[in-house]
């Protein structure tokens, strides 16, 4: 049996159940499939992503293999008693980083909400604050258009749009407990390791964005002394968004680095980046959420 899916702007066909994922809207044929099978291209046995052939063989041990070709399809070879969670934890992760890419689309590590009906994308390193601010917005009721993953396309007038991704906010227990929130109420994002202390926490469907949205502004999130935002331009903003491009080292497997470049070089010219600053904690998380908050309105708003 398949399911018929939508996410980051595409149309997902899966013999995988994938609940993550808001489900299609009509029988229209597939972008992506999504199917269980062997995977035998590659010997590799570490973690890794390799290209065999012209398709990418991605491993991630005790958990599974995966096949990804021409940005159309992914099939799955399970290790045996892995947790359904974990397999599509990697799956829409890492797999889909790697058809994003052979796609030519421009995934950013960053999170993307909807302000004055205009996205705005909020990227920077593991541990910036991306998750904790996007979850600060939802808590004030902005519309949720893509956490962790934000993909950058080019609609038919050549115009940055925000591709919506997973209707969901992966938080760490910290943030989950700094907004209030109980993460015994929700699952662990990968499922038999305590460790690993993140939880997937949905969004409901009224909450988020179901179509390509303008963006208007990037911010990279950093620590700082202070709390400041200042403007990135020409080669130092490209290098920002190269830099924080999700999974940008499978670039060199995929084998576009030329193009994402162009990609990266094109959305500079057009969508302004600034570098926010913010000193760390939660005691001035809301005042400095907020200042992000009307700062990104005065863009927004051509101010």
């Amino acid at each position: 049996m398949t399911c018929d899916y939508r996410v980051f702007g595409l149309r997902v066909r899966s013999s995988v159940e994938l609940p993550e994922l808001l489900p299609a809207r009509d029988a229209a044929a597939p972008d992506v499939v999504i199917e269980l099978g062997p995977v035998t291209e590659s010997p590799q046995t570490q973690s890794g992503l390799t290209n065999v052939g012209g398709a990418l063989i991605l491993v991630v041990p005790n958990v599974a293999r995966y096949r990804i070709r021409a940005g159309v399809s992914i099939t799955i070879a399970p290790c045996e008693g892995v947790p359904e969670r974990n397999l599509r934890l990697f799956l829409l992760g890492s797999a889909f980083g790697a058809l994003l890419h052979q796609r030519g689309l421009l995934p950013l590590h960053a999170n993307a909400i909807e302000i004055d009906g205009k996205a705005v994308a909020y990227m920077g390193e593991p541990g910036a604050g991306k998750s904790t601010l996007a979850a600060w917005f939802h808590d004030r009721g902005h519309r949720i258009i893509a956490d962790d993953v934000c993909v950058v396309g080019f609609d038919d007038a050549g115009k940055a749009v925000a591709k919506p991704g997973l209707p969901r906010l992966r938080l760490w227990r910290e943030a989950l407990e700094a907004s209030g929130h109980d993460p015994a109420s929700y699952p662990r994002s990968y499922a038999g390791d305590e460790r690993f202390d993140k939880f997937d926490v949905p969004i409901d469907s009224a909450r988020t964005v179901e179509s390509d949205t303008p963006l208007a502004a990037l911010y990279l999130l950093q620590r700082g002394e202070q709390a400041s935002i200042d403007r990135r331009s020409g080669l130092e903003a490209a290098e920002a968004v190269f830099a924080n491009t999700y999974r940008g080292a499978y670039l060199e497997v995929v084998g576009d680095h030329e193009a994402h470049w162009t990609s990266a070089v094109r959305l500079v010219g057009q969508v302004p980046v600034f570098r926010a600053a913010r000193t760390w904690g939660s005691a001035r998380l809301d005042d400095q959420c907020t200042m992000l908050l009307e700062h990104a309105r005065k863009v927004c708003s051509g101010a």
